[in-house]
């Protein structure tokens, strides 16, 4: 008998990129949240947006909530990125 092992791991490598430039202060700044819509989210991104704005002096915090909690960020959620000076995107079980 013959046993076949396969390696389920992609043969090309992905794409790297470079992080962005770290921000030197909160202060004043729009936070973007992007939500996987789970329950789970709303008390954890509720308690974030206040410290953000209380402890950090974020000016704006937006949140966004994707239309699918498996797939990518909606294309018009990606378009608005660009907009905020930082992201942060969180899941909720």
């Amino acid at each position: 008998m013959t046993l076949r092992v396969l390696d389920p791991s992609s043969e090309s490598e992905a794409a790297q990129g470079q992080p962005a430039p770290r921000l030197a202060s909160l202060r004043g700044k729009t936070v973007g949240f992007i939500s996987n819509g789970k329950e789970g989210t709303v008390g954890y991104f509720s308690h974030l947006d206040r410290m953000l704005r209380d402890e950090f002096g974020v000016a704006e915090v937006v949140v966004r909530v994707k239309s699918n909690y498996s797939a990518p960020a909606d294309p018009a959620i990606v378009a608005e990125i660009s907009q905020w000076d930082a992201v942060i995107s969180g899941i909720g079980d």
